[in-house]
């Protein structure tokens, strides 16, 4: 007897620990639809890559609802447009004209669903309402179990010719405005915040990545090809030559990020859903440098030891950034 219950304590065991192996090795699953515009697009191009290349077991189910350009106003117009006429095809914006936000929305049950304000209008805080909060509560009708957060956007490349103008008056005067607006929505929500405006300042601000001010000399009107400028520490696609017919012509773009840029900001998505540090992933992009690589995901790491984005607060904490 004494021998059989030895036997059914060792079976008892190893059981035990077979099912414990197996819960370790079981992955984090989380389920995230993404409702917004080419911005989400940039935070998530790697986002599926970086989750593959965690150092603990982590899955990904992704889903995206956007337009490019799209605003607050536009996807809960979209989204009411199908309420009241399901036969519309103005309802259906998303997956090329074949699915309304509802049908996205029931598609499964996610765990999470983004929110963002277009970049032009991120700085100005009147245009968040009234339809962020119609198109919160949109969400929660339809996705009652999923967490409702709102992705920060961020401001534009320095050299942006916008600024200065009416548009608005600086890069710096952006990312206040923005900061505030989008803070400002998230406590009137009970949102968090996924922090990527906040990234890509402390990027520009910190000593190991640094930001572009030589391209803010270079003149576009008298530049030849193929002359352009140092664009190493951009986070934005920036400068570019691209072939018409015969001529080559000088392309702009300062608001989108570039391949280190969607890195960083598909990093603080990971760390934000999973919970996991990023420092350690193995994931790097081809054209992205491993040393590079290594500083953004320590920076997107840093993010939450930062009160970034806080109402009343003109700029990050600068003397951390020194």
């Amino acid at each position: 007897m004494h021998r059989f219950s030895i036997v059914l304590l060792a079976v008892f065991f190893f059981f035990l620990s077979f099912v414990s192996i197996s819960v370790a090795q079981s992955p984090k699953e989380v389920k995230v639809l993404a409702v917004g515009n080419s911005f989400s697009e940039n935070a998530t191009t790697y986002l599926p890559q970086i989750v593959a290349g965690a150092p603990e077991p982590c899955k990904l189910i992704l889903a995206k609802a956007t337009i490019g350009g799209c605003d607050f106003s536009r996807h809960f117009r979209h989204a009411e447009t199908h309420e009241t006429d399901p036969g519309n095809p103005e309802g259906k914006p998303y997956k090329k004209g074949t699915q309304s936000l509802k049908e996205m929305l029931q598609a499964d049950k996610w765990d999470f669903v983004t929110i963002q304000q277009a970049s032009p209008k991120s700085f100005r805080p009147e245009t968040y309402r009234p339809d962020a909060k119609r198109l919160y509560d949109y969400i929660k009708k339809y996705a009652p179990q999923a967490e409702v957060v709102i992705h920060q956007t961020w401001a534009y490349r320095g050299d942006e010719p916008r600024f200065g103008t009416a548009f608005c008056a600086s890069q710096q005067e952006m990312y206040r405005g923005l900061c505030d607006a989008y803070a400002g929505i998230a406590e009137e929500l009970g949102c968090r915040l996924i922090r990527g405006g906040d990234a890509m300042e402390l990027a520009r601000r910190s000593p190991e990545w640094g930001d572009v001010p030589e391209c803010l000399k270079f003149d576009r009107k008298t530049t030849v090809y193929p002359t352009l400028p140092n664009q190493s520490r951009s986070l934005n696609n920036g400068y570019s030559w691209k072939k018409d017919k015969e001529e080559w012509k000088l392309h702009y773009d300062g608001t989108h990020a570039n391949v280190a840029g969607n890195y960083l900001l598909g990093c603080v998505w990971f760390e934000f859903f999973f919970g996991v540090s990023a420092v350690d992933n193995s994931f790097v992009p081809d054209k992205l440098d491993a040393k590079d690589a290594a500083i953004l995901r320590r920076i997107a790491h840093e993010i939450g030891s930062f009160k970034f984005g806080l109402v009343g607060e003109k700029t990050p904490r600068e003397a951390s950034l020194k």
